[in-house]
């Protein structure tokens, strides 16, 4: 279960505090303003890919490790999932669930060519991020009146970060020969990936608890996540719209 953590009106920032929430918005604007897409693979990378035959597993998993690690959506999404989780064996269960859902989509996705447009898909994926700072800030509870199952939207959500690697992938002229073993190990480097960036993220979290003002800061650290969502999902409707222009 997430901790409950009281959101009343917060006492006046101390100065570490605000430089640390300027820090924080900072880091979120430059993450959703870069030019390449939440999702997208390089060019050296596309080129290993499309020149790739038979079975390559640590190149496969040297790269689905670092997508993870320089997804930022993945992270921002991560960020969200964990803010008010206290207990490691509560981040376990969502995280596993969370991997669950983007593996599944990754994998049936490219082997079944099951098919959607990319930037719609990525725009689901910015608005996971605003979901998860509305529901860390009680606001479901607040204007519904109840609180969608936590569990289930992140294991959902999952499976539209996995697809949305799969909509790229699918770009690319896989080659058929080893497609299952390099995928399988793909999937394995981003889990691998995953793993290594949360714990950066937990580290930094942990430290940040310890601090008085993280209480005060809730609000407005999630105001900023649920900010950087919309931009990744402004930025992925402008590309559909101009795709069709």
């Amino acid at each position: 279960m997430q901790a409950a953590t009281p959101l009343s009106v917060p006492a006046p920032h101390s100065a570490k505090a605000s430089r640390g929430l300027v820090v924080l918005a900072a880091l979120a604007t430059a993450l959703t303003t870069t030019p390449a897409q939440a999702h997208g693979v390089s060019d050296a990378d596309k080129a290993f890919i499309t020149g790739a035959d038979g079975v390559n597993i640590v190149p496969y998993i040297y790269l689905g490790a670092k997508h993870m690690v320089t997804g930022y959506d993945h992270l921002l999404f991560l960020v969200g999932v964990i803010f008010l989780l206290y207990r490691l064996k509560d981040v376990g269960r969502y995280v596993t669930l969370f991997a669950i859902g983007h593996s599944t989509t990754l994998l049936l996705g490219v082997l079944t060519d099951v098919r959607a447009n990319a930037y719609l898909v990525d725009a689901i994926i910015g608005l996971s991020v605003v979901y998860k700072a509305l529901d860390n800030l009680g606001a479901f509870k607040t204007v519904l009146g109840f609180t969608p199952n936590p569990r289930a939207a992140v294991l959902v959500f999952g499976f539209f970060h996995g697809f949305g690697l799969a909509t790229k992938l699918q770009e690319l002229a896989l080659s058929q020969d080893g497609l299952i073993p390099n995928l399988v190990s793909f999937n394995v480097g981003v889990e691998i990936g995953q793993f290594l960036a949360l714990s950066v993220i937990l580290i930094l979290m942990s430290l940040w608890r310890q601090t008085e003002n993280f209480r005060h800061s809730v609000v407005l650290a999630n105001a900023t996540l649920m900010a950087a969502g919309f931009v990744l999902t402004g930025y992925q409707l402008a590309g559909y719209f101009q795709q069709g222009a």
